[in-house]
């Protein structure tokens, strides 16, 4: 299933990437630093909700209190917790 992230107080506006049971692929972030998202996107394809969320949850840029990162794991979450109730 494709599924979309509107993100909070980041650069990037939106998260978008595959979920298959609790499985994150093919993510692709909409703003943001783009070296450093694509390398993100590359480094954790495939890695199940709970790993992103272990090794990203948390991360903060400069002065907020989140980052692309932290928002990715959010994002994953959201998505996991959407499919198992519908």
């Amino acid at each position: 299933m494709r599924y979309s992230y509107k993100t909070k107080m980041t650069c990037s506006s939106y998260i978008d990437f595959d979920i298959d049971g609790d499985v994150i692929s093919n993510i692709v972030f909409t703003g943001g630093c783009n070296g450093n998202l694509k390398a993100i996107s590359k480094l954790v394809d495939g890695w199940t909700v709970d790993k992103i969320e272990s090794y990203l949850s948390g991360n903060t840029c400069g002065p907020r209190p989140t980052s692309c990162a932290d928002q990715l794991a959010k994002a994953v979450r959201a998505a996991y917790d959407e499919t198992k109730a519908g």
